[in-house]
C-alpha cells in the first residue's frame, strides 16, 4: 500500500490502482518517525507532494529531493521507492495515465503553485468513491491542469546501479563530511582510479567531481529544507570555511544557498541566508 497516514486504520484504504475513478487524491500524514516504503510500482502516475517535511524518491537510476511546497512527479508503471524523516504533510494525487500524455515519461520534482496546493487540500476531502461529473470531477479537471503548467526544478541525481559504486554512494551519503580523493574512494570500493571513472561515466553520464559536487548539492538542499544554518551546513559537509561552500553552491546552481531556498520556497527575500564572514 503506497499510501502513509497515521490516521487511517489499513482497512480503511483503497489501493489507488483499484480505486473506480481516473483520478483519486488521498492525504500523507507521519509524525516523529522514519519512514522507507521499499521498492514499489503502481499502474496510474502518481503526484506526491510535500507541504511539511524533506522526501526522497529513488526511481529510474535517479534520486529526487522533494522540499516543502513540491512534488514528484512518478509516471504510472515506474518502480520507486520512498524515504522520510520526521513530520511529514503531503497528499498523494493518483491518475490515469492516459489523462496526463503531456507530462514527461520519467520522474521529475516539480515546483507546486499556491492554487494547486489549495486544490489538493481541498480534493483529499472527497471521498474515493466521489460522484463522477460533479464539482469533483471538475476540481480534479483543474488539478491536472495544474499538474502540467508547474515548473520542473533541477532536484535530481543520477544515481548508478553497480554494486560497488553503490556502495561508495551509500558511504557517502551517510557521511558527507568525508572528502576522500577519487583514488581514496576507488581503493574502498576495490576498484582502481580508472574502472571507477569509466563506470561512473557510463552509468551517470558524469565525471567523479560533478557527480560527487551534485550529491553534495541534494545533501545541501535537503539539510537546509529541514531548518539547518548554512555555517552549520558547510562544517557538516566538510568544508573548510563557509565561503568556501557558499561559493561551490553558487558556482553550481547559479545562486547563493539563501537565495535559491527563496526562491524554492515562492519568497523573495533570501532572509534565511547567514552570510559568511570575511576572514580577518
Amino acid at each position: 500500500m503506497p499510501i502513509f497516514d497515521q490516521q487511517l486504520a489499513p482497512g480503511d484504504l483503497i489501493d489507488p490502482d483499484d480505486a473506480p475513478r481516473r483520478v483519486v487524491a488521498y492525504g500523507i500524514t507521519l509524525t516523529g518517525s522514519d519512514l522507507e516504503l521499499p521498492p514499489h510500482r503502481h499502474r496510474k502516475a502518481q503526484l506526491l507532494f510535500s507541504l511539511r517535511g524533506v522526501l526522497t524518491c529513488e526511481a529510474q537510476s535517479g534520486l529526487w529531493l522533494v522540499p516543502p511546497q513540491h512534488a514528484i512527479w512518478i509516471p504510472g508503471g515506474a518502480m520507486h521507492s520512498i524515504r522520510a524523516s520526521g513530520t511529514i504533510e503531503g497528499y498523494d494525487v493518483f491518475i490515469e495515465p492516459e489523462m496526463m500524455t503531456g507530462m514527461p515519461n520519467v520522474c521529475c520534482t516539480l515546483s507546486a503553485t499556491p492554487l494547486l496546493r489549495e486544490l489538493l487540500i481541498r480534493a483529499a476531502g472527497f471521498p474515493v468513491l466521489y460522484p463522477e461529473g460533479g464539482r469533483e470531477s471538475h476540481l480534479f479537471t483543474v488539478i491536472l491542469d495544474e499538474i502540467g503548467a508547474s515548473p520542473v526544478q533541477r532536484l535530481f541525481l543520477p544515481m548508478p546501479a553497480d554494486r560497488r559504486l553503490r556502495r561508495i554512494v551509500d558511504m557517502m551519503i551517510s557521511d558527507p563530511a568525508d572528502r576522500g580523493t577519487m583514488p581514496s574512494w576507488a581503493r574502498r570500493a576495490g576498484l582502481s582510479e580508472r574502472t571507477l571513472a569509466r563506470l561512473l561515466e557510463r552509468e551517470t553520464g558524469l565525471s567523479f567531481g560533478k557527480w560527487r559536487r551534485q550529491l553534495t548539492i541534494m545533501v545541501a538542499l535537503q539539510r537546509m529544507a529541514e531548518g539547518a544554518s548554512i555555517q552549520r551546513l558547510a562544517s557538516e559537509l566538510g568544508y573548510q570555511s563557509t565561503a568556501s561552500f557558499v561559493t561551490m553552491f553558487r558556482k553550481t546552481l547559479g545562486a547563493s544557498p539563501g537565495r535559491y531556498m527563496a526562491t524554492l520556497r515562492g519568497t523573495t527575500d533570501p532572509a534565511d541566508e547567514e552570510r559568511p564572514q570575511r576572514p580577518r
